[in-house]
């Protein structure tokens, strides 16, 4: 061992490896009222990604209503953001119905968008630490509920007659775009082919179904709130993304000048999941 690197390791048993700070200089678009005229349900709408969009959105122009299970945490987010909020369990299939006309009336008819967004991991230490309920509750949450949410929302856009481009934005992950053993990474490759099979199938009927998929982002679902230090190994440039990067992205897709794209998975995350050789 040549004398600078003795240096480095006695210096690392003594006061410890240095902690490493990694901040970022985030750039957003300045509001230009280009969802003015969306009415817009985003549902997980009271935290993390979720209330970055729904933030975003009505800084953009849009009424819009929030759902999540946890009603004061819905009040307080819906008062900061000025919108609407509505109680819903995305595994309550049965009441999707119900929450639509709801959801109708605190907008004042014709909605337009749906945000697909809610969801949740578990994050079970790999495949055979997976039990029944585990796998249950997330393919409910994360599959079956916005599989059903989309088709009462399309019934109810066929039964308004609405004018115009509708609107639908999933939130998919970064996990989507690899292999996965667990339920939650399943749930969303699942939900990529869904969003594709419904975007081909009803584009002439006016709907663009898109959908982001971030890489790991701050939020109470990592275990992440602290914003002084965005340092993380496994991100593509060793930072956390922040929601409000990844609601700059969703705000587009939900305006009239993204009409060209249309089952298009955008995946925030700087490359990571690339499938390079050199890798």
């Amino acid at each position: 061992m040549n004398k600078d690197k003795l240096k480095r390791v006695l210096r690392y048993i003594l006061k410890g490896i240095p902690q490493v700070i990694i901040k970022a200089d985030i750039h957003y678009t300045s509001p230009s009222s280009k969802l003015s005229g969306k009415k817009i349900i985003v549902t997980g709408g009271g935290k993390g990604l979720g209330y970055a969009m729904a933030k975003r959105f009505a800084e953009e122009g849009a009424k819009v209503l929030i759902t999540g299970r946890n009603e004061s945490i819905l009040e307080e987010s819906a008062a900061k953001i000025t919108c609407a909020y509505l109680r819903l369990d995305m595994q309550d299939t049965e009441s999707f119905s119900s929450f639509m006309k709801e959801a109708d009336k605190l907008l004042g008819g014709n909605i337009n968008c749906l945000v697909n967004n809610a969801g949740i991991s578990l994050h079970e230490d790999g495949f055979l630490a997976v039990s029944s309920k585990q796998f249950d509750d997330q393919f409910s949450t994360n599959l079956k509920g916005p599989f059903f949410l989309t088709q009462v929302f399309m019934e109810y856009c066929a039964k308004e007659k609405s004018q115009g481009v509708k609107h639908i934005l999933f939130t998919s992950s970064e996990t989507s775009m690899t292999v996965d053993e667990r339920p939650y990474g399943l749930t969303k490759t699942a939900l990529n082919s869904l969003i594709q099979g419904l975007a081909h199938r009803y584009v002439n009927e006016g709907y663009r179904i898109n959908a982001v998929a971030p890489g790991v982002t701050i939020s109470d679902m990592v275990g992440k709130k602290d914003r002084e230090n965005l340092a993380l190994d496994c991100n593509m440039t060793g930072r956390y993304y922040l929601p409000e990067e990844v609601a700059e992205v969703a705000s587009f897709l939900l305006s009239d000048a993204s009409n060209c794209l249309n089952g298009q998975i955008l995946v925030c995350n700087e490359g990571k999941t690339i499938n390079a050789r050199w890798k």
